[in-house]
């Protein structure tokens, strides 16, 4: 019997597994793609954007985050989920009550705070232009961000690049209702110049401190909110001259605050996380006896 715990960032929800280090083989082992599309799965399963575990670090982090997509491809970092881990390490006193935690991933290690309206606020480290490191293939454009020309139902629109720890593509919109997110971002995921897929964002510029964005991300499909992915439009937005360094993201699952001065600078995002409810379920290979 395995333990979880549900929480969501703007829509965007995971569940999390505290594993110990007895138990590490064999959940990984359990954890197969089958399984875990099998506890996402919102019909057949428990529901879920991801699979979040919670670990001892490898290093001197505080703690360590592992992370699967619904399909269950493993990612390198993720926004929301990250404030979801964080939350639910505070909720539950596994960390004491320390406001100020460190996280290892695979995009290397996260610092992250909790504010007194228990918003959490994420140290993203600086995000990547060289396109080989985002990686993707597109070419550095006079802005100093990766980007070429695509076709999409016979228009010519823009698409630029931007990485974040993982890879993110932007394609900038007049009317963002108007977007095939569905049939656009399954394209786009898989386009050729981008070797590991790419999350997809489509950016509707509202003010220099406001854009509206609609996701696309890579392994999922569809969700509410991709929190490393508001980041990469605010950098973009940035370098083409399209917005300030402080900038509300509205996503459909709700809002996240991000600021970035300049490319010397880190990225802070800054939103909620709330818990959901708590369960068990079994699985063979584990036992906990």
């Amino acid at each position: 019997m395995i333990q979880f715990s549900k929480y969501q960032g703007l829509g965007n929800d995971f569940l999390i597994l505290s594993i110990s280090d007895q138990l590490y083989s064999k959940t990984i082992k359990a954890l197969t793609p089958q399984k875990i599309i099998q506890l996402c799965d919102r019909r057949y399963g428990i529901g879920a954007d991801g699979i979040i575990l919670s670990l001892a670090s490898n290093s001197t982090c505080d703690i360590r985050m592992k992370i699967y997509n619904s399909d269950g491809t493993e990612a390198e970092m993720c926004g929301n989920g990250i404030r979801c881990l964080v939350r639910y390490l505070y909720d539950n006193k596994l960390v004491g009550l320390q406001k100020e935690l460190t996280v290892e991933t695979l995009a290397g290690t996260i610092r992250t705070s909790i504010n007194d309206d228990f918003t959490i606020t994420v140290d993203m480290g600086r995000p990547v232009l060289i396109p080989s490191k985002i990686p993707t293939n597109l070419q550095i454009n006079d802005e100093g961000i990766p980007s070429a020309v695509v076709k999409l139902d016979n228009e010519k629109h823009i698409i630029y690049s931007v990485g974040m720890g993982n890879p993110h593509l932007i394609l900038y919109i007049k009317d963002i209702n108007l977007v095939d997110v569905e049939r656009w971002g399954r394209k786009l995921e898989f386009h050729s110049d981008f070797p590991l897929k790419t999350n997809v964002h489509f950016v509707q510029i509202k003010s220099r401190s406001k854009l509206d964005i609609k996701v696309w991300e890579r392994g999922c499909g569809a969700t509410l909110a991709c929190g490393t992915g508001a980041c990469a439009c605010v950098v973009a937005s940035k370098l083409l001259g399209y917005s300030d360094s402080n900038v509300l993201v509205h996503l459909p699952g709700g809002d996240l605050k991000i600021k970035w001065q300049d490319k010397d600078s880190n990225i802070f995002m800054t939103g909620p996380a709330q818990y959901i409810f708590s369960g068990n379920f079994t699985s063979p290979q584990i036992s906990v006896n």
